[in-house]
């Protein structure tokens, strides 16, 4: 969702708030011998807005750590394949550009074929996983190769374990989604929190409309944020390829 998007959906939430408002007030206006609400009904909205309160910190805090992990794996397959790629002026000149060629190819497949995918949470095929096998045989040196090319082939494969880590971890934060009971929590925590708005009314209505406004649209684009960080390589606020395309660019 672009930045115009969501402005256009938080100013929409917002007037239907202030739309909600004119209704009320035109619908049940306020006599003038209205009873104050009592203070258990005071109590009970405070303390529906204190615990709104805490499933938004949770929600938040759930997407920002998923995405952060995303981001974190990502680097650190990408430096293990960058690491591999300059390790392969170590090994024998018959398995250098093999090696590097293949780099390539996985860098390519990631960024081309597995990134839309992912931002789509679409599970990922095979065909990835094939690829690393096939550096981890362009990275195999036989008996002839002198003592450092074949610790240099070792390194190699320690990088490609590190590689394989990542790996799984990026597939795993792919397919990863906040909790339905959450987002259960953040839409009905949302309408309690406004309609608890109306409910304790204020007499002046121009006030009262500024006033749900602003904690509607407020609600509304917290909602899109937690909506956004839920996909960890979305294309607005998710982890970018960069780190594969700045190594091998």
């Amino acid at each position: 969702m672009a930045l115009f998007e969501t402005l256009f959906v938080v100013l929409g939430v917002a007037l239907l708030g202030a739309l909600a408002v004119v209704v009320k007030t035109r619908l049940f206006p306020a006599a003038e011998n209205e009873e104050p609400r009592e203070d258990v009904a005071e109590y009970i909205a405070m303390m529906v807005s204190v615990l709104y309160a805490i499933v938004l910190g949770l929600c938040l805090v759930s997407v920002w750590e998923t995405r952060s992990s995303a981001s974190d794996n990502v680097q650190a397959e990408a430096s293990a394949l960058h690491q591999t790629y300059l390790l392969a002026d170590a090994l024998p000149a018959d398995r250098r550009e093999p090696l590097r060629a293949a780099a390539r190819t996985y860098a390519d497949h990631v960024v081309d074929v597995e990134w839309p995918m992912m931002a789509a949470r679409r599970p990922l095929d095979p065909s990835g996983w094939r690829l690393l096998e096939l550096l981890r045989q362009a990275g195999e040196v036989d008996d002839t190769a002198s003592v450092s090319q074949q610790i240099a082939a070792q390194e190699v494969l320690a990088q490609l374990g590190n590689m394989d880590d990542a790996r799984r971890n990026r597939e795993a934060a792919a397919q990863e989604r906040l909790s339905p009971v959450l987002w259960t929590g953040l839409i009905l925590g949302g309408f309690l929190t406004l309609a608890f708005m109306f409910i304790f009314g204020i007499s002046r209505s121009t006030t009262h409309m500024v006033m749900v406004m602003g904690l509607a649209g407020f609600i509304a684009f917290t909602v899109l944020l937690i909506h956004q960080l839920d996909a960890p390589y979305g294309e607005v606020l998710g982890t970018s390829p960069d780190a594969f395309t700045r190594y091998f660019a």
